[in-house]
């Protein structure tokens, strides 16, 4: 199945992928939960009822103005998990996950505008990542199974400030600046994708490629990755796993190259959609 958040004469309202295009939970069912957090959290009440209007549905072939689907909790990130981006980065893979958060305040809806300060940062970039849903609360569960513990996927792009990042040992603010954290545009359940099959995951500026990859360059698999978060802290519904980024990403080109006022940068999940944001340099009065 494949939901999303849609912006409804009522607010924002969780839906869900039918044959005759996204439908709004609350058309199908009463007192439907006001977010994909809350159905998610109680997906054993939601879930039949919905898989009946869902099942055998073809992806629409226009989608809506989607919301952010996740927005509610923190993004849990992992650096240096892609062994081609290792490659480009120069350096051995690592021994064990890097993990740092993008906070809330970060994340923004697959069309919203990246915006940033140019007296903060100046070296804006593009990460293209498979994002994990977390469905059920997940503590010192074994590689085996965690993957119980997972809702399904979506596309997340980790904007990252690299002048910050190359300042400060802790990773947080060069990747937790307001709109740095694009997700999107649905989430799709984990009985549809399997990322150790290989999931493509590309990008584009300005229609120019400049990833092109599959989750099968990853370092340490998704179920690897909740069993090992999950021996320091609860892993909770509605917490999103950013997995890490391939080979493509702007800092390590000859030039680099940086995001620009006026870009647009892309992110292609295969399987999910397309998160596609026009970036936009803004004053301290306007931040």
């Amino acid at each position: 199945m494949k939901f999303a958040m849609l912006q409804t004469p009522s607010g924002p309202m969780p839906a869900v992928a039918t044959s005759s295009g996204y439908v709004s939970v609350a058309d199908i069912a009463e007192q439907a939960p006001p977010s994909l957090e809350a159905l998610i959290r109680d997906q054993d009440r939601w879930l039949p009822a919905l898989r009946e209007v869902a099942d055998g549905a073809a992806a629409p072939d226009t989608s809506p103005p989607f919301l952010a689907p996740m927005t509610e909790r923190s993004v849990i990130a992992i650096g240096l998990n892609y062994h081609d981006h290792c490659r480009e980065f120069g350096t051995p893979p690592p021994e064990a996950p890097i993990v740092f958060v993008k906070l809330p305040s970060s994340i923004i809806g697959p069309s919203d505008d990246i915006t940033w300060d140019p007296e903060v940062t100046s070296d804006v970039d593009w990460e293209a990542e498979l994002g994990v849903v977390i469905g059920r609360p997940a503590r010192n569960v074994s590689v085996d199974d965690a993957g119980e513990a997972i809702f399904g996927y979506t596309a997340v792009n980790d904007v990252t400030a690299r002048d910050i990042q190359r300042r400060e040992a802790q990773w947080v603010r060069a990747k937790s600046l307001e709109t740095f954290c694009p997700i999107g545009p649905v989430v799709v359940t984990r009985d549809e994708l399997d990322p150790r099959r290989g999931i493509g995951i590309r990008s584009w500026v300005n229609g120019t490629q400049m990833q092109d990859s599959s989750t099968s360059e990853l370092i340490f698999g998704v179920n690897e990755l909740i069993a090992y978060l999950s021996r320091s802290f609860t892993l909770q519904p509605g917490d999103v796993i950013a997995t890490g980024t391939p080979l493509g990403v702007g800092a390590f080109r000859t030039p680099p190259v940086f995001l620009r006022d006026g870009d647009v940068v892309e992110v292609e999940l295969e399987g999910i959609g397309r998160l596609r944001n026009t970036c936009r340099v803004v004053g301290k009065e306007q931040a």
